[in-house]
């Protein structure tokens, strides 16, 4: 209980929240040409440094409890210290999803906010590796971290970039391990079905659809996004019908791609009636454009039911619809990355918002590899198994805040 007494008499007797407020103004003031500001700056530091010298006076571990009071609050400092007592382990790599997670449309005007980060850079000065997890392009990927983090972190070899949720994996700074395109490892089937849905996914696409959609840049997966805001209902609507679309277009690829004679239009149903049984989203959408029928699956072709069961179909509504191999998710391109960082022994934050962050969730706690957090608007499937492990939930836009739990979870390791 040692611990917990300190925690305990670090926040009773301590201004913390005044500590922290004097710490995010130090780490996040702008820079800025103005004698006035950089004097108020070097003030601020000046307070900053005391403040903390009165807890490393205070302590024996005095640097650390500095540290978690200029970055925890209290409850974030007491919900490391139980993670700390629970798996004794600090966390030693991180494995985030961006979008809706790390950033939110609805609260951070779709950029990562500023103070997240900056809590990543502590972690990749702390010696953490950082693993980006998304279903975005890699150029895209690459572009807003070089931003966010600067080429220095993106370019150190400690960071690593799996996109198109697990397709490809950029890890720069690993010489020929730099890009592993793991796509390229499916055998020539799945390949070929998946060439026959991109190069139609636009040219044979209804008249709404091809002007309403654009097909998403990826080297693998096939992605119709909408020309609408996302989220919108004009968005909503165009992607229900993308959706029906794409379906259609699996069924004939697959069809097509069969070595023995399958009927199109007889694959196309079969292709409805199986997502639509997998993803109750996928059928209430199917439901609503007049397009479900019912259908005994245990009759379902044997040639059919071996495609389906290595493609993917993700709806994600008024943003995307989406086919994907389910040989190659997030969970294979976490592994990859894991490997080229030289990780052997994984104790992930895995911080995400959605099905496919749900595998990488539920492939660290099978694994004992790490600990899951999520937005409090993250799929309901997702909030389910956050909230039944260590209830490691945030608000939207606040990802910082998680951060900064592991963050002092780190520094709390440190004692032992």
């Amino acid at each position: 209980m040692e611990r917990y007494d300190l925690l305990y008499r670090l926040y009773d007797e301590f201004d913390t929240e005044t500590l922290r407020d004097y710490q995010e103004f130090v780490d996040l003031f702008p820079a800025v040409d103005s004698r006035v500001a950089l004097e108020h700056w070097q003030d601020a530091s000046e307070e900053l440094e005391a403040r903390k010298g009165e807890i490393r006076d205070a302590f024996v571990p005095g640097e650390t409890f500095a540290e978690v009071a200029a970055h925890a609050t209290r409850d974030q400092a007491f919900t490391a210290l139980d993670l700390l007592s629970t798996y004794d382990r600090a966390i030693n790599v991180l494995v985030l999803d961006v979008d809706e997670t790390l950033r939110s449309a609805g609260k951070t005007d779709n950029e990562i906010p500023r103070d997240t980060l900056h809590r990543l850079t502590e972690f990749h000065e702390n010696g953490v590796p950082i693993v980006i997890c998304t279903g975005q392009t890699l150029e895209n990927v690459k572009g807003f971290m070089i931003q966010g983090l600067g080429s220095e972190v993106v370019h150190s070899g400690d960071l690593s970039i799996v996109y198109e949720s697990g397709n490809g994996v950029f890890t720069p700074g690993h010489g020929a391990e730099t890009k592993r395109l793991l796509y390229e490892g499916l055998d020539e089937f799945v390949r070929e079905v998946f060439d026959d849905v991109r190069a139609r996914a636009l040219t044979e696409a209804p008249e709404d659809v091809r002007h309403g959609c654009h097909l998403q840049g990826n080297e693998f997966n096939v992605t119709l996004k909408p020309n609408y805001e996302t989220g919108s209902e004009r968005a909503r609507e165009i992607i229900d019908t993308a959706l029906v679309y794409q379906l259609h277009l699996l069924g004939t690829a697959v069809a097509r791609a069969a070595d023995e004679d399958v009927d199109e239009d007889d694959a196309v149903g079969w292709a409805r009636a199986y997502y639509a049984d997998a993803d109750p989203e996928i059928r209430g959408v199917l439901e609503r454009e007049g397009e479900y029928e019912a259908r005994d699956l245990d009759e379902l072709p044997p040639v059919l039911d071996d495609a389906f069961e290595r493609v993917d179909v993700a709806y994600y509504e008024a943003d995307a619809a989406e086919i994907s191999s389910l040989e190659l998710n997030k969970v294979a391109g976490v592994e990859a990355a894991l490997d080229v960082l030289g990780v052997d022994d994984p104790f992930a934050l895995v911080m995400g918002d959605s099905k496919t962050d749900l595998r990488v969730m539920r492939w660290a706690e099978e694994n004992h590899a790490g600990i899951a957090a999520a937005p409090d608007h993250a799929s309901s499937d997702v909030l389910e198994h956050v909230l039944s492990t260590d209830e490691l939930v945030f608000d939207r836009g606040k990802s910082a805040e998680l951060l900064g739990t592991a963050y002092a979870m780190n520094c709390l390791a440190s004692l032992d």
